[in-house]
Formats: structure tokens, sequence, C-alpha cells
């Protein structure tokens, strides 16, 4: 990997690393033909979750839920230009299975050691590692060789816990994870659609996702960014999948954790100018930047504001990064 469009990628994390996202109204929920199969939900489930789903590799849709198809408002008017639709408001969304979490380190393990995948990151031996220094405000991340799924927390830090969403995964790495499943990544509209979970309402800007008492709903950043985090989530850095209330299509983190990698590639706002003329040059010209949804754990309301189903950023295919993961779909009738 060249180190310019690193060093573009890194600045680029600098705006998308406070982010905000906002737990999506769970009334007029389509209906789902299959229930939750992960009992999770609370700081006290998922702190026990080994991160392997029930009948793990023995059934085809273990820890996933199958979402029926269904039309829903695509991006949103609320907040920032990208996520603005100048096409179709309304998107039909044909059925499929989705997992119910992010994928933990527990499965990414299992996938490795069938196959003995080496990810770009142990490759490449550089990744984008959010590092906030008080001497340098403005610097919070920085290439280091010692960071990959298996070591988040660096060579001498604290290993993975199983149940944790795995990190430091490159969109080729998450294809190939998928592959072997005989899944998929989702597409930008079908995360959204099963991230809004029928709701018919959007979340403004800087709008934190809290209950009514104004008790976090999702792993994000409280406190002052990027130095201070008051904790009240519970979680100072990634929690393990499902600590919090699923969505009405019963998926978890959904909102905040890590972002989440899609198969689309990013170009800009909605159907910009109508009509999308940049799909001409995409036919000939290789993308490097795909759709990320979702919010991080490193989301604040103070930057970014990107905790929302709506939000969208991009990410270069080929950079592993702190704060990104992944969930599959498979498209296949129950």
């Amino acid at each position: 990997m060249k180190f310019s469009p690193l060093l573009i990628s890194l600045c680029s994390l600098f705006l998308v690393t406070g982010c905000n996202k906002a737990t999506p109204d769970s009334h007029h929920s389509p209906k789902q033909t299959s229930k939750a199969s992960i009992p999770l939900g609370s700081l006290q489930q998922c702190e026990h979750y080994s991160g392997l789903p029930n009948a793990w590799q023995k059934k085809p849709t273990a820890g996933m839920v199958w979402i029926a198809k269904g039309s829903f408002q695509l991006g949103s008017d609320k907040a920032y230009p990208d996520e603005l639709n100048f096409g179709q408001k309304q998107r039909q969304v044909e059925g499929f299975w989705i997992d119910q979490t992010e994928v933990t380190v527990a499965q990414f393990s299992s996938f490795v050691k069938a196959t003995g995948y080496v990810t770009d990151a142990e490759q490449q031996k550089q990744a984008a590692v959010f590092s906030p220094d008080a001497n340098k405000p403005n610097q919070w991340w920085q290439l280091k060789s010692d960071y990959t799924w298996k070591t988040p927390n660096g060579a001498s830090g604290q290993a993975p816990r199983p149940a944790e969403p795995v990190r430091y995964v490159t969109k080729n790495d998450a294809e190939h994870y998928a592959v072997w499943l005989g899944r998929d990544l989702p597409t930008e509209q079908e995360w959204e659609y099963a991230a809004k979970a029928g709701s018919k309402t959007d979340t403004p800007l800087h709008q934190a996702p809290q209950d009514a008492h104004q008790h976090p709903q999702a792993n994000y950043w409280q406190g002052e960014f990027p130095m201070h985090n008051s904790v009240e989530d519970h979680f100072a850095g990634v929690a393990p999948v499902g600590c919090y209330p699923a969505n009405a299509f019963q998926l978890f983190d959904m909102i905040g954790n890590v972002w989440e990698w899609t198969s689309s590639v990013y170009q800009g706002a909605h159907d910009q100018h109508m009509g999308n003329y940049t799909d001409l040059r995409q036919q000939s010209i290789a993308a490097t930047q795909y759709v990320i949804k979702g919010g991080s754990f490193l989301c604040a309301s103070s930057y970014c504001s990107r905790y929302r189903n709506s939000s969208r950023y991009p990410q270069e295919f080929d950079l592993a990064a702190t704060h990104v993961g992944f969930r599959t779909v498979l498209r296949i009738h129950p």
C-alpha cells in the first residue's frame, strides 16, 4: 500500500472519529419471519456471551434474522450533505438474512483457524490506530505496525474478548470471511433498511442515542472528546456485542460500537444531480472508497454527529482501522 492515500485516509478519519448514532423508532415494523436467536440486550448478557451463536457452523443462518422485503426512506435531510437523497425517496428492498450482531472475534477466529487466512493489516504491517496525544490535540491517528484483529490493543496490550466485534479488518478481509460462509456484505440500502427497522421518523443531528432518562443506549463517546471519556455507557473502548437493546428487527449495535463495511461504493450524496453520472466513470475506474455505516465507540456529540441510521462515511477498501468492523447478509428466502 502506498503511504500517500493512507495519509489522506488518516486525515479523513480525523473527521469521522467523533460521531453520533441514534436509536431508531420501533413502531410500524414490517413483519419478520424469524425470531431472535441470541439472548442479548443487556450488560449482564453481553458480558457472558461466548461470541458464537447457537448452531454456529452447523446452520447456514446461525446468528442471523430474516428481514422481510419492504420499503424505507433512504438518507436524511436533517444532517450532513452526503445523506441527502436527490433521487427517489422511498426505496424497495428485497428480503434477506442479516447477522444479529457485528461479527465477533470468536467468529472471525474460527474462520482464520479453518482457512489460514492472513488479514491485510497483518500483511501490510500497518493500520490506522486512534492514538490521541494531549501535546498534539489535532493529531488523533497514527499508522502503527502492531495492531491487528488479534492484537487490537497493540502487541503488549490486552487481548480482545471473544464477544467483541472484530476490528482492524479491511473490506477485503470482511468479504473473505463472508464468502467462507456463503454470504456477502450488505449494500448500503440493505444496511440502512435494517437499521431503521420500520421507523418513519429521522434522528436530528447531534441527538445522542439515549433513553427517556438520558441513559446511553449504544456504545459511543461521552465527555470531552478526544481526551476524556466519562464512560456513562460503561465502556471506555469497544464493547462486547449486544450490550444494549436491539432495534425493532432484533438487531444489536446498528448504532455505535464499530462502523460497519458495506459493499456500496461511496459516491457522495445519494443520486446527486439526478441521474448519478458518476456511475459512468465508476465502470472504468476501480473504486477505492466504500460506504461504512453506523458510527462507533469514538463518536461524540461534539464532533461529526454520525451515530445515526442515515449516517455514512467513505473508507478506503484496504485500510484497517481501530473502529471499523462488519456484519454479513445472506440473500436466500427462508
